[in-house]
């Protein structure tokens, strides 16, 4: 009795001991250290994004604005100014679509925004009928700042397009379509601005946990997937077929408006690269970030500075697309060779961050990649 009740113990033991070492390091975003975490959740919720997210509401509201201008009198002048306001709104939009977290990740914020290539032929049949539901998750690629780009720049010349939205046939309806889809456009860009003036801030700042529930960890994680999905396969590796071999130039962003699409990815880009150092909104001073973290850890890669490394790759990035047309659809259509090296580089950084920096702040990856690193 007494040799089996040893033997229990043992097995008890063993399994006490493997129990312990499954929670432990290895497992990702368990690990804790002494960088404060809850300054740098402070300095990106009111220094960034909050401000971010007011400054794009204002644009918003402008663009409803303007759109409400056109739709009332739609004349040369007011289409002029319309196109004007939308594509400083569609720059604008660049600074808040990485931050897809709380209200905005609830409501689907970056979908209903920026799904892109719109649906032109649902857009005409919903225009034809005059019916439609722009709250549906079907209804994706039927408005945001891709519908407009059509609306404006998608249906001709500028005399071709006013006639569409005065005499055509449907004039009415175009004209109610657009409009509804610029009142969405800013009735989701405020809601989740008062979110984020709301509650929510609190809740994101104070959540300093470093598990994979923590605010760090969870925005890390929607942080690098942006750069993947949005910024290298969005904007540059699906208009130029990295992942098929096939060119498909009318997946560029802004394909109608033509030449706003360099502006775009470039303005997105940067708003990345400033979150990372740490840069205010609007050059309002820096503050605790990925690049001071990274630093607090002495973080290195095959014997180098692993914050060093992003931020050289990031300057590659920059000079590497300076190369390349204010068009992208006329871009992979003259040269494609240009973008598939903007990707390349781009791919570069995928791994510095999603890789290298993740297991350096001991966050796990929690979306599939499913094109591959």
């Amino acid at each position: 009795m007494k040799r089996i009740s040893g033997i229990l113990m043992i097995m008890l033991l063993s399994i006490t001991a493997c129990s312990t070492d499954d929670s432990g390091n290895g497992s990702g975003g368990t690990d804790t250290d002494a960088f404060d975490r809850g300054a740098m959740l402070a300095h990106w919720a009111d220094n960034i994004i909050v401000p971010a997210f007011e400054a794009f509401e204002v644009s918003s509201q402008s663009l409803e604005n303007a759109t409400t201008a056109f739709v009332n009198d739609p004349s040369a002048t007011t289409l002029s100014a319309l196109r004007n306001q939308y594509r400083d709104s569609y720059v604008q939009f660049q600074t808040v679509s990485m931050f897809e977290i709380g209200k905005a990740e609830e409501i689907g914020f970056r979908r209903f925004l920026n799904t892109y290539p719109t649906n032109a032929s649902a857009i005409e049949s919903r225009v034809e009928s005059g019916s439609y539901n722009l709250e549906l998750s079907s209804s994706y690629v039927e408005q945001g700042f891709p519908a407009m780009d059509y609306l404006l720049y998608g249906l001709g010349n500028s005399e071709e397009t006013l006639q569409k939205f005065t005499s055509g046939e449907n004039a009415e309806n175009y004209r109610n379509y657009l409009l509804d889809v610029a009142e969405r456009i800013n009735s989701l860009t405020a809601e989740v601005a008062t979110a984020w003036q709301g509650d929510y801030r609190d809740q994101f700042v104070q959540n300093t946990s470093s598990s994979a529930t923590g605010s760090v960890d969870r925005f890390s994680n929607d942080y690098v997937m942006y750069f993947e999905k949005f910024l290298r396969s969005g904007k540059i590796g699906y208009p130029a077929g990295a992942f098929t071999g096939t060119p498909s130039p009318e997946n560029a962003e802004a394909v109608y408006a033509g030449d706003l699409s360099k502006e775009l990815y470039l303005t997105a880009l940067e708003a990345f690269q400033d979150f990372y150092l740490g840069r205010g909104f609007n050059g309002s001073g820096t503050g605790p970030s990925y690049k001071q973290y990274l630093e607090y850890l002495d973080s290195m890669k095959d014997g180098a500075d692993l914050n060093a490394l992003i931020q050289n790759q990031f300057d590659a990035i920059e000079d590497q697309s300076a190369q390349l047309d204010g068009n992208f659809k006329s871009q992979v259509q003259t040269n494609n060779t240009a973008m598939l090296a903007a990707f390349d580089e781009l791919q570069k950084a995928v791994v510095l961050l999603k890789v290298d920096m993740m297991q350096a702040l001991s966050i796990s990856v929690d979306y599939v990649d499913s094109d591959g690193d």
